[in-house]
């Protein structure tokens, strides 16, 4: 996941980050499974200090059978000088008997925060093994289970699960290191110096290579992106999954009005859903949508932009529009100054039930005990954070015989502050994003969005991506896709398959193009 449940889409100032050099780091021993290359079982009770530890597993995926080798182990982050300074913890799929004379594209995979492990995409969409969750994504009773995922990405791509220092089991070696991994760029950085080490130790220079990254995650990736590049690691594609790339599009901060307008449309589809709109805009979703984005960026815009100088007719007429698209009442919303925050929103929309709507998913929701708070849970983390947990340590010790009494950090824990690197700004990968492009014009773009999303809702996501300035031929490479679902798309079981689809036929197309 995300910048989600930690960010929860709050105002986070920060700037566009400095890209430091990546040194060649000295050989590991620990050497995870080459493409392909069958490996000995091992006793799963212990951890083999050599390298990783290695088992055998299949899955169907389609009808057919997919036999891979599962390694799970840590590599080091080393300074220039040799030193290390961090161990960052993976899991790591390879399939078996890979096409003769073609090798498998490779996927490197994290979530985001700042402070996620990769355990949602890893358990959620990607992996072979997931958690199972009722049909429309919420929390089933416990004790939960994990099943096969006959929708995982393995029958494309070998899959590299990363945990960035201060998530998962990745620590600092000192605690007082842990500082230069929490800031935007020490967090790329050691993440390209894994990488780097990744592919020299498995052999896989000459494979097609991809990022993946969710919310913060697509922050990352895209400076990620670069970074490797001047590095001489040109990607075949990005996979980002509920995207935020300029915090000014979220960041609710006085003379800021951009998530104002980008934020109406996910608001109009979350009123939808809960049945809160007038009959003429409940009738048709698509439709509601393509009205609400078509005023949002006009008249919504340009009413903030003249802020006191709207006459009382102006004013009301705006307070009219946003209460047909937002179901809240007139009072609310002319008390707000026009501008609703995605938390007054999810707080308010459903108060007279006594619910408040959840951010990463506003269709779930859960009892507003405190109506008069400012602040409180998402329902969507609350549903999902007891069987993500449970059934990841479950499985890392159980199934892939990793045994570590570290706690395994899913969400927040390890990080702490978290350095944006600005002063005077809002932070903004979409330039890394861009000048990429620009250095590596083959690369591809796949970016997912979901319209119940209320921490990176999809309007912000074309917002960046139409202002990135590119070429008509180099907006070609880029690939968007809406689902109606939530951040975490892959929840409802609609959209899982349908992702699934959407993600295989790119990552076919990417590799096609070299």
């Amino acid at each position: 996941m995300l910048l989600a449940p930690i960010l929860l889409a709050a105002v986070l100032l920060a700037g566009t980050p400095h890209l430091p050099s990546l040194q060649t780091s000295q050989a590991f021993a620990a050497e995870p499974a080459k493409n392909g290359e069958s490996q000995p079982e091992k006793d799963k009770s212990v951890v083999a200090p050599e390298g990783p530890v290695l088992t055998r597993h299949k899955v169907a995926v389609g009808g057919r059978e997919i036999g891979y080798t599962a390694a799970a182990g840590q590599l080091p982050v080393m300074n220039d000088a040799g030193e290390t300074e961090a161990a960052i913890f993976y899991i790591a799929y390879t399939a078996d008997n890979p096409p003769p004379g073609r090798r498998r594209p490779l996927l490197f995979l994290f979530n985001g925060g700042p402070g996620s492990s990769s355990v949602w995409l890893h358990l959620g969409a990607v992996g072979p093994r997931r958690v199972q969750m009722l049909a429309d994504g919420k929390m089933p009773p416990p004790p939960y289970r994990l099943v096969d995922n006959e929708f995982t990405w393995l029958d494309q791509a070998d899959l590299v699960f990363i945990d960035p220092v201060g998530t998962g089991y990745s620590r600092a070696a000192k605690p007082d290191l842990t500082k230069k991994f929490t800031t935007v760029q020490g967090d790329i950085d050691s993440l390209g110096r894994f990488i780097r080490l990744y592919l020299t130790r498995t052999e896989r220079w000459d494979s097609p290579l991809f990022l993946v990254g969710e919310s913060y995650g697509t922050f990352r990736a895209a400076g990620l992106s670069e970074h490797l590049v001047e590095h001489g690691i040109a990607l075949n594609g990005i996979i980002m999954i509920s995207s935020i790339l300029n915090l000014q599009t979220i960041s609710f901060a006085p003379g800021n009005d951009l998530p104002y307008v980008l934020f109406l449309p996910s608001y109009a589809a979350t009123a939808w859903y809960h049945q809160k709109l007038a009959p003429q805009l409940q009738a048709d979703l698509d439709k509601t949508l393509a009205e609400a984005e078509g005023w949002a960026a006009t008249d919504y815009l340009t009413a903030l932009g003249r802020g006191d100088r709207l006459s009382s007719e102006e004013r009301q007429a705006v307070v009219e529009k946003l209460t047909a698209f937002t179901g809240l009442d007139k009072s609310f919303i002319d008390n707000r100054n026009l501008r609703i925050d995605n938390g007054s929103f999810a707080r308010e929309l459903l108060r007279e039930r006594r619910e408040v709507a959840g951010f990463m998913d506003s269709r779930f929701t859960a009892a507003n005990l405190d109506p008069g708070a400012h602040s409180g849970f998402d329902p969507t983390v609350a549903t999902i954070r007891p069987p993500y947990t449970a059934m990841f340590n479950e499985y890392v010790r159980g199934e892939l015989g990793f045994r570590s009494e570290l706690e395994y950090y899913i969400l927040g824990g390890g990080t702490g502050h978290w350095d944006w690197e600005t002063k005077n700004g809002y932070a903004d990968t979409g330039e890394n994003l861009r000048n990429t492009f620009a250095k590596n014009p083959y690369m591809r773009l796949f970016v997912a969005s979901g319209l119940f999303d209320l921490a990176t809702p999809h309007f912000a996501t074309e917002y960046t991506l139409s202002h990135l300035g590119l070429t008509p031929a180099l907006k070609g490479n880029i690939t968007t896709r809406t689902y109606r679902a939530g951040h975490m798309m892959y929840l409802d079981s609609a959209a899982l398959p349908q992702l699934k689809r959407d993600v295989a036929e790119f990552i076919d197309g990417a590799v096609k193009a070299r």
